[in-house]
């Protein structure tokens, strides 16, 4: 039996846009993996590799990087969320670029998407079976950045960014049986997260879920753990890791087109440089 091979892309909001540049050279080279799981950024831009719509994500970054319904501190006050759940999540999917759930449904590919149940402060893991109702409610809830979004409800769990709980879910995958791996990320080689220095006001903001403080409290401990957890398994063979050569020049909210296009082609060039290596792990 063939072993299963997994994508594994992290998340970290517009820097997800390398992460969309990766991608897109793996639906170019018809390269398919058997299962996809993302976090945040990693799932709103991920499911594209499954519905294998090449540039969406840059399309509509780019194309409404300005309308403050896509994100602004407008919507945050207005709405909850800095990236406006109405208009990122519906009006775009569904009207304005839409995304291709025929596709999603019929491609046979496994996704997931990570969230942080605010009540236990653990990762939540959902397979999406489309791209509509509930499904897209997982995915948005798994890219609610803290501070910067309501909470989400659904499935019977109360919901913020997987990435305070799980940025990097590879023990989770091979868990799942894939125990050959692509990991996708989108900090630079010798990155080390650092404490949140925000923590006075997610406390404040926070102070009815004590779980989820201690989690984001901890959070640069339990990713730079993961982080070796991520080389061992390069060193071992079992990982094949594709990371931006350096710091990638876009903050997590930008209203820059060209700084959005200069992430992506980022991603674009890592991939392309490293697509020999990359079919060599996978014997193709």
């Amino acid at each position: 039996m063939e072993p299963k091979t997994g994508l594994i892309l992290e998340g970290g909001a517009l820097r997800g846009l390398f992460t969309t540049g990766v991608i897109d050279v793996l639906m170019e080279e018809g390269i398919r993996l058997d299962g996809v799981v993302g976090v945040s950024a990693g799932a709103t831009f991920g499911c594209n590799y499954v519905t294998h719509q090449i540039r969406r994500p840059l399309r509509y970054c780019v194309k409404y990087a300005k309308d403050p319904r896509f994100c602004s501190v407008r919507s945050l006050v207005k709405t909850g969320d800095m990236y406006g759940a109405e208009f990122c999540y519906h009006t775009i999917p569904e009207q304005l670029d839409v995304i291709d759930n025929e596709t999603f449904v019929k491609s046979g590919i496994p996704f997931y998407c990570v969230a942080t149940d605010v009540r236990t402060g653990h990762a939540v893991y959902h397979r999406c079976r489309t791209l509509l109702g509930d499904d897209i409610e997982w995915i948005r809830a798994s890219a609610s950045m803290p501070l910067a979004s309501k909470i989400v409800e659904v499935g019977g769990y109360a919901l913020l960014d997987g990435g305070v709980s799980d940025s990097i879910p590879l023990r989770y995958f091979v868990h799942k049986g894939y125990t050959r791996n692509v990991v996708v990320l989108t900090q630079p080689p010798g990155y080390q997260k650092k404490p949140n220095s925000m923590m006075p006001l997610v406390r404040s903001t926070y102070r009815k879920y004590p779980a989820l403080v201690r989690a984001m409290a901890k959070r640069h401990i339990v990713y730079n753990r993961q982080l070796r957890t991520v080389a061992q398994a390069e060193e071992d063979g079992t990982a094949f890791v594709i990371r931006p050569p350096e710091k990638l020049a876009i903050t997590h909210i930008s209203h820059d087109e060209e700084e959005m296009r200069k992430v992506y082609a980022a991603g674009r060039q890592t991939m392309l440089a490293k697509l020999p290596e990359l079919r060599a792990f996978l014997g193709i």
